[in-house]
């Protein structure tokens, strides 16, 4: 048996039934039981929420520093021929000095398209296209850029909050369905969920501990 709760799937134990006298007698949970629901809803919990970490984590790398990074450039999408398209997937990428990085895209054509787009995304550079290639030269940041790039850090830090809260979401889902169908009582599921808001916890820790880091990164430029 299975239980979809939102975008997760739990796989739970089947229904356990006695008989007596010709009836069905549901029975109490078992320690065993228990523990094995907690693990297999847990451990999924936990690996969604490593991904949510991993998202956050590539985020913050395409937040400029005062270095030129091609990891700025990963959330460019462009309008190729009509379609969205990362732009590392029609162009390559160099980082030929500290201050400077060199966009060659496969097709010519895409060359003021691509230009265009950097642009508009705001990131604080200057791309230059030269019918070749287009530079974009990455200057020193400003008191005020700064401030901007911070709040830009703290928004994608909420982000993931907001994904991690979801993910607990789900899972206390899982745990009041196997409530409802009597294979967990109400005290068992009141204890799970402190477990798990003592994983949700240390997530959102996480979560604090590199958006600090990237702001540090910030100041020391």
């Amino acid at each position: 048996m299975s239980i979809r709760a939102g975008p997760m799937r739990f796989c739970t134990t089947p229904l356990v039934l006695q008989n007596s006298d010709k009836r069905a007698v549901l029975r109490h949970a078992t320690i065993e039981e228990i523990e094995a629901e907690k693990s297999v809803i847990e451990d999924q919990a936990r690996e969604r929420m490593e991904k949510a970490i991993e998202t956050v984590q590539n985020n913050f790398n395409t937040v400029r520093t005062g270095r030129a990074n091609p990891a700025m450039l990963d959330r460019i999408e462009v309008e190729y021929y009509g379609t969205p398209v990362s732009l590392k997937s029609i162009a390559q990428i160099n980082n030929p000095d500290a201050t400077s990085l060199l966009i060659q895209p496969y097709d010519k054509s895409s060359l003021k398209l691509i230009e265009k787009t950097i642009v508009a995304a705001n990131l604080g550079v200057t791309p230059s296209n030269d019918g070749e290639v287009i530079r974009v030269t990455v200057p020193p940041l400003t008191s005020d850029r700064r401030k901007e790039l911070a709040k830009t850090v703290a928004k994608l830090a909420e982000e993931g909050k907001v994904a991690i809260r979801n993910i607990r979401r789900d899972a206390i889902k899982a745990y009041d369905k196997l409530e409802k169908e009597k294979k967990l009582s109400e005290d068992n599921v009141k204890d799970l969920s402190a477990d798990l808001q003592k994983v949700t916890d240390e997530y959102m820790k996480k979560i604090e501990a590199i958006q600090k880091q990237k702001e540090q990164e910030l100041m020391k430029i």
